[in-house]
């Protein structure tokens, strides 16, 4: 199982833009097969700074996230609203080893 947090800056007069096009990005990428989880989190006391953390069973199934439709067009939707380029960490899960 593998995991990436990806970090997102995000420019304040696209805070509202950002979440509504990261929520339709989640409510699909929860659906694909091999999705653990798909979360989007906002810094509590940095509301610019944002942490997408996405859980899948294998670095297939995390592959072919980057093919999907939801992906591709929310990728482009959001690129002018950050702030720098995101990043993305790869992380390799230990615990909870459950499914």
């Amino acid at each position: 199982m593998i995991a990436t947090c990806v970090y997102v800056f995000v420019k304040k007069d696209q805070l509202d833009n950002f979440i509504k096009a990261s929520r339709q990005n989640h409510l699909a990428s929860v659906k694909e097969p091999g999705n653990f989880r798909f979360d989007v989190l906002q810094m509590a006391d940095d509301p610019t700074c944002f942490l997408l953390y996405e859980a899948y069973e294998t670095e297939a199934a995390a592959a072919a996230h980057k093919d999907t439709a939801h992906y591709k067009i929310w990728r482009e939707t959001v690129a002018d609203w950050m702030d720098k380029p995101r990043n993305g960490v790869k992380y390799n899960i230990l615990c909870p080893m459950d499914k």
